[in-house]
C-alpha cells in the first residue's frame, strides 16, 4: 500500500501545494485524487507566476479579457478563480462525504492590503462571493494585523486558513481570532460552523539555521516547532472554551503542516511528511513530495500528543545560540516580505503577458 494511503489511512490529510490549468486539463488532478488520496489543494501568487511566465497556458483566456480593460490584479484573479472553482468542483463530493472537513481549496487575498484590516475584509468577502463554493478558503496572514481581519470573517462566516504561522504563540493568536469570530456569532444567534485551518510553516526554520548548529541538530528545529504547536493545539481542544463550541456546533480548526517540502538536498524529500503524520490534521505538499511518498510504503511512528522530546530538542537550539523567539519573528516577517514580492511579480508577470499578446494580435 501506498504511504499516501497509509496516511490518508492514519486520519491525516494530504493537500496538494500547487493548482495549474494544465493540472486541470490534463486530468493530473483527478489522477492524483483517485490514486494518491489527495483531499484538498492550495495555492499561492508564486505558482500562478511560474505558469503564466514559462507557459502559454493562461494565454488564450488572457487574450479574452485584454480589450476589457482590467487591471493586472482585477485579471489575475479572473484566472485564479476559474482555476480554483474548478478544483474545487473535483473535491467538492469529498467535501459533502467528509460533512466539511475535508475537500477544501484555498485561494489568498493580495497582500498588498495587510495593513488594511477594513479593505482586506472587503477582498475576502467579494472573492468568496464570487466562487459561490462552500469548499472555498480564503487565506488570511496570522500576522499582528491580520489577526482582526480573521476574526471578521469568521463572524462575516467566511472559511479562512490562516496562513504564515512559524511558532506556537503565533499559532495561539490565530487560533485565538478564530474563536472569538465563533462566539460572535453565538452572540448574533448565528450558526457556528465555519471552517477554518492554520497553516504552521516547517522548513523555513531549518533553512534559518543551517550552519549555525552542529550535524545531529541538522534539520530538527522545524519539526521541534511542529511538535510544541501540537501538543498546544491538542491542549486547546481539551479546553472548557473549545468544548463549550463543540457543543453549539462549531467544528475545531485543524493544523495544516505548510512548506512541507524538505529544502536541505542531502535530507529526504520526505523528512517532515513521515515526521510529522498525525490523526486531524493536514498536511500540503508540493508534487515532488507527495510522487516521492507515493513512492514509499512506510510511515514513521505518529507524532506524539504531548510534544514528546521538543522541549529538549528546542534547549539544545537555545544553547547553541539559537533565540527561537527572535526568530519566530523574523521568519513570519520574511515571509509576510516574500508574499509582497511574489505578488508583486505576479502583477509584471501578467502585464507583461498581456503586453506581449496584445501586441501580436
Amino acid at each position: 500500500m501506498k504511504a499516501t494511503q497509509l496516511l490518508h489511512n492514519l486520519g491525516q490529510s494530504i493537500w496538494l501545494d500547487n493548482i495549474t490549468r494544465d493540472l486541470l486539463d490534463s486530468g493530473t488532478l483527478q489522477t492524483y485524487i483517485d490514486e494518491l488520496s489527495i483531499t484538498g489543494l492550495t495555492s499561492n501568487p508564486r505558482i500562478f507566476e511560474n505558469t503564466i511566465r514559462n507557459s502559454s497556458a493562461y494565454d488564450a483566456p488572457i487574450r479574452k479579457v485584454l480589450a476589457s480593460g482590467k487591471s493586472a490584479e482585477d485579471l489575475f484573479f479572473d484566472l485564479a478563480l476559474e482555476d480554483i472553482i474548478r478544483a474545487a468542483d473535483l473535491f467538492r463530493p469529498i467535501f459533502n462525504r467528509t460533512n466539511a472537513v475535508d475537500g477544501w481549496v484555498s485561494l489568498e487575498v493580495s497582500p498588498l492590503l495587510a495593513y488594511d484590516t477594513r479593505s482586506t475584509l472587503h477582498a475576502v468577502k467579494n472573492l468568496f462571493a464570487r466562487a459561490k463554493r462552500p469548499n472555498l478558503f480564503i487565506k488570511i496572514p496570522g500576522t499582528k494585523e491580520g489577526l482582526p481581519v480573521i476574526e471578521e470573517a469568521i463572524a462575516e462566516g467566511v472559511p479562512v486558513n490562516v496562513t504564515l504561522l512559524f511558532s506556537r504563540e503565533q499559532y495561539l493568536a490565530a487560533a485565538g481570532a478564530f474563536l472569538r469570530g465563533i462566539e460572535r456569532r453565538l452572540d448574533a444567534g448565528l450558526n457556528p460552523n465555519v471552517g477554518s485551518v492554520a497553516s504552521v510553516f516547517v522548513s523555513p526554520w531549518d533553512a534559518a539555521v543551517k550552519g549555525q548548529v552542529s550535524d545531529d541538530l541538522r534539520n530538527q528545529l522545524g519539526i521541534a516547532i511542529a511538535m510544541q504547536t501540537y501538543k498546544a493545539a491538542r491542549d486547546l481542544l481539551m479546553s472548557p472554551r473549545w468544548h463549550r463550541m463543540y457543543n453549539t456546533g462549531a467544528r475545531p480548526q485543524r493544523l495544516v503542516w505548510a512548506s512541507a517540502g524538505a529544502k536541505d538536498d542531502s535530507a529526504s524529500e520526505v523528512l517532515y511528511v513521515k515526521a510529522l503524520a498525525a490523526p486531524y490534521t493536514v498536511n500540503t505538499m508540493p508534487e515532488a513530495t507527495l510522487i516521492a511518498l507515493a513512492k514509499t510504503d512506510q510511515l514513521g511512528s505518529i507524532l506524539p500528543a504531548d510534544g514528546g522530546n521538543c522541549q529538549g530538542v528546542l534547549a539544545q537550539f537555545a544553547r547553541a545560540g539559537i533565540d527561537i523567539d527572535t526568530l519566530a519573528i523574523q521568519l513570519q516577517r520574511q515571509g509576510a516580505k516574500a508574499f509582497v514580492d511574489s505578488w508583486s511579480d505576479l502583477m509584471a508577470v501578467i502585464a507583461s503577458k498581456s503586453a506581449v499578446l496584445k501586441k501580436a494580435s
